[in-house]
């Protein structure tokens, strides 16, 4: 990040912050600054946060990609819900950003798919600077650059046939504002690809001066805005589209709409996630009937020792993923299958996961059999004493619900916990066999008598209903 592109966020964020004091609002909850890739990998991060905080009191906040396709989700929702057609269509929405470009693959409302990529206008500009190339050649560079990107967005879309591109960004909302000068900000805009193909030939030639000049743009708009728009064109190309849609929506808008719920996911939101996450299990050919069982199971075993855990929903949803994709490690190996898992986990696209939700998940999961947690474990030792708690407190009650079903043939469905002394009893409602359980129980229970200081043991109860009942 340039010197002089920091001094311009300092005088920018002064100014607002002068706004926010005629106000009387001061720095706190109901202000959030965020900053995208562009910021979150350059090399002097630290030193522009530390400048930007120094200067204006301000702290930024760098978010990781997941956050993004969540926030932008989020923004995006009353647009699909506000057009009938982009609401039944299958909706590829994508933003061509500073570091990276953000991809979410939306049917019929619901999320089936959120990607990164690590192609961005900033990082185009670098490697035409890299390459000192002449003018003449710059189009071809950056043309190769992003085609690589092109053909991999383009093999995690299913289906054409509904296929509706909506793109969000300022490089494209120019554009649609110079082809579409009456276009109102608060709706979308239609542009057909031959524009914008013109409109590109006609940018990519000019110098940023050129641009800045013709176009009253500022430098750094100016920098980005050739490499923005070949991307949009070469992907709506390769997809066989003819238009695309302009939207107005941006992170504001998203942001905005979680501060309007005072940062509280929906249920809707949390549907699209658990979405997300079977989506990934049947990716890897998980047992679907054993993985929900087992979550099931979890749960139930979270909900009955609330008093004992002191978890809330958060920690229920993390234990629920990491019940649903505990075997996933299998598609690569039997073998060791449990680190894969956390592998797989861990560098996975999950739509409504930040990357801390899903380290943790992936660590959970992968303490579901064999060792415990243990100092030469790097990933988890690397957590906070705070996380490294969470996980082994969640993994203990996964170890539980796994053993429980040691049959993959889900023979218990509803559970009942008493605590006896320094025992779990754990009551096994409608079955009247539960040998093999047990002899799980006595292999993966050692975990649970470490966190909890209870030794578990399991009873057929077959005299008492299995109504809790599991799905």
């Amino acid at each position: 990040i340039r010197h002089e592109t920091t001094e311009q966020v300092v005088q920018v964020l002064r100014q607002y912050r002068q706004v926010l004091e005629q106000y009387g609002i001061t720095p706190g909850p109901s202000l959030r600054v965020v900053a995208t890739s562009a910021v979150r990998e350059a090399q002097n991060r630290m030193t522009f946060l530390d400048r930007v905080y120094i200067a204006t009191g301000i702290d930024i906040e760098p978010i990781d990609d997941a956050e993004v396709s969540r926030i932008t989700y989020m923004g995006l929702r009353p647009i699909l819900a506000r057009h009938r057609d982009l609401a039944k269509a299958d909706v590829l929405a994508i933003e061509v950003g500073g570091g990276s470009t953000e991809l979410l693959l939306i049917q019929e409302g619901l999320v089936t798919g959120a990607y990164s990529y690590r192609l961005g206008a900033f990082r185009l500009r670098e490697t035409l600077e890299a390459f000192r190339a002449p003018r003449s050649q710059i189009r071809s560079i950056i043309q190769n650059q992003i085609q690589q990107t092109v053909e991999e967005i383009v093999a995690n879309v299913p289906r054409r046939d509904r296929l509706q591109l909506v793109a969000l960004g300022g490089d494209i909302r120019f554009a649609a504002h110079q082809l579409r000068p009456g276009w109102s900000s608060e709706g979308i805009a239609r542009i057909s690809v031959d524009e914008l193909e013109r409109l590109t030939n006609a940018i990519l030639p000019l110098t940023e001066e050129q641009i800045a000049r013709r176009y009253n743009l500022q430098f750094p708009q100016a920098e980005t805005l050739g490499p923005a728009l070949l991307t949009y064109l070469l992907l709506a190309r390769q997809l066989g589209l003819s238009q695309i849609v302009v939207t107005n929506v941006n992170l504001r808008d998203g942001l905005l709409q979680e501060l309007g719920t005072r940062g509280r996911d929906s249920e809707h939101f949390h549907r699209q996630v658990l979405r997300s996450v079977i989506d990934l299990g049947r990716k890897y050919r998980f047992d679907e009937p054993h993985a929900r069982h087992v979550a099931a199971l979890a749960e139930q075993l979270f909900d009955q020792l609330a008093d004992e855990h002191h978890l809330g929903d958060r920690e229920r949803r993390l234990l629920r993923y990491a019940a649903l994709l505990h075997e996933i490690g299998q598609f690569i190996a039997q073998a060791g299958f449990h680190k894969h898992t956390q592998y797989l986990i861990e560098n996975s696209d999950v739509f409504g996961l930040t990357q801390e939700a899903q380290r943790l998940v992936a660590i959970i999961a992968r303490y579901h059999r064999r060792a415990s947690p243990k100092p030469t474990h790097s990933a988890y030792i690397g957590l906070p004493r705070e996380q490294r708690i969470v996980v082994s407190k969640l993994a203990a009650l996964l170890r539980l619900a796994d053993a429980l079903d040691r049959s993959h043939a889900q023979r218990i469905r509803a559970i009942r916990c008493e605590r006896d002394q320094r025992r779990l009893v754990v009551h096994a409602a409608g079955v009247d066999d539960v040998a093999l359980e047990q002899l799980a129980l006595r292999e993966k229970g050692s975990l649970f008598e470490d966190v909890y200081g209870y030794k578990p043991v399991l009873y057929a109860a077959p005299n008492e209903p299995d109504a809790e009942g599991v799905g």
